[in-house]
C-alpha cells in the first residue's frame, strides 16, 4: 500500500504540528470493521491517541457524511470515496486503497458443508436451501447489492429471492446461528468473526466479486496530525498480517 504524492504531501505537513492526545472520529463499512478495530487497538496503546468507531454499510456511511456527520477518517469502498471527494465531503488526494475480499458462503457448525465448488454446485445449494442471508441491497451494502445481481444472472431468482433472511446491517451470518436460514452469504471477513458458523468457501472463481476498501481523511479533520498518524499507521506494512488474519488481503491496486 504505497502512499499516493499527494496524501504523502499531507502527511509530511502534518507532521509537523505538535503531538497531543488526541480523538480520532473513524466510520468503516463493516467488511473492515474486524481489521480497523485491531489496527485501531494497537495505535491507540503506541501513541496515547483515542479512536472512537463506527460502522455500516457503504450506502449508509455515503448517507451519513453526506448528512454531515462529523469524521475524521472514513474507510469505504473507493467509489464512494471518490463520489464524496467530488462532493467536497472528503480532502482531494487523500484516498488510499488498503485492502479487498471476496464474498464467501457459510453454514452453521456441525451442519453439512454443501458444494459450492463450481458454478452449477452453488446454484443446487442456493435453490435446496431452506432460507439464505444476505445483506439487503435496499441498506447499500456491496454483498448484498452485488449478490442481489448475480441471482438473477443465474437464472435463480425466482426460487432463491422469496425464501432470502435480508438484514440491513450487521453480520448476516447471525441469522444462521439462530436457525432462521441454511446459508449466510457475505464478504469473508464478515462471515470469519461470527461463532457458531463455520466458512464453506469463497464463490467460484467465475461470479466471485472481489471488492476494495480505501481510506479517506476528512476536508478538516480536528486533530490532523494524529489523523494523519493513524493512516500510517493502517497503511503500514504491519497491517498486512491483520488483514490475512481476517480474512482480506492488500489491495492490488492502487
Amino acid at each position: 500500500m504505497q502512499l499516493k504524492p499527494a496524501l504523502l504531501g499531507a502527511l509530511m505537513a502534518f507532521s509537523f504540528l505538535p503531538a497531543q492526545s488526541a480523538e480520532v472520529r473513524v466510520l468503516t463499512a463493516g467488511a473492515m470493521k474486524e481489521v480497523v478495530l485491531e489496527l485501531v487497538g494497537a495505535f491507540e496503546k503506541k501513541t496515547g491517541h483515542n479512536v472512537t468507531l463506527a460502522n455500516d454499510t457503504a450506502g449508509g456511511l455515503q448517507r451519513r457524511i453526506e448528512a454531515g456527520q462529523p469524521f475524521d477518517l472514513a474507510v469505504i469502498t473507493p467509489g464512494v470515496i471518490d463520489d464524496l471527494i467530488a462532493k467536497g465531503r472528503v480532502a482531494a488526494g487523500s484516498r488510499l486503497n488498503l485492502a479487498q475480499v471476496g464474498i464467501g458462503i457459510a453454514v452453521k457448525e456441525g451442519a453439512p458443508q454443501p458444494d459450492i465448488s463450481t458454478v452449477d454446485a452453488l446454484k443446487k445449494t442456493l435453490v435446496a436451501a431452506r432460507a439464505v442471508a444476505y445483506i439487503d441491497p435496499a441498506s447499500g451494502g456491496s454483498s448484498g447489492i452485488y449478490f442481489s445481481g448475480l441471482l438473477d444472472r443465474l437464472g435463480i431468482a425466482a426460487e432463491v429471492k422469496p425464501k432470502a433472511k435480508l438484514q440491513a446491517g450487521g453480520y448476516v451470518a447471525d441469522l444462521v446461528v439462530k436457525g432462521e436460514a441454511d446459508v449466510a452469504v457475505h464478504q469473508i471477513s464478515e462471515l470469519l468473526p461470527v461463532k457458531g458458523v463455520v466458512l464453506v468457501g469463497p464463490l467460484p472463481a467465475e461470479v466471485q466479486r472481489i471488492t476494495v476498501y480505501a481510506l479517506g481523511v476528512a476536508p478538516s479533520p480536528q486533530d490532523a496530525s494524529a489523523t494523519a498518524a493513524l493512516v500510517r499507521h493502517l497503511s503500514s506494512p504491519a497491517s498486512v498480517a491483520v488483514l490475512t488474519a481476517k480474512g482480506m488481503e492488500p489491495a492490488s491496486k492502487p
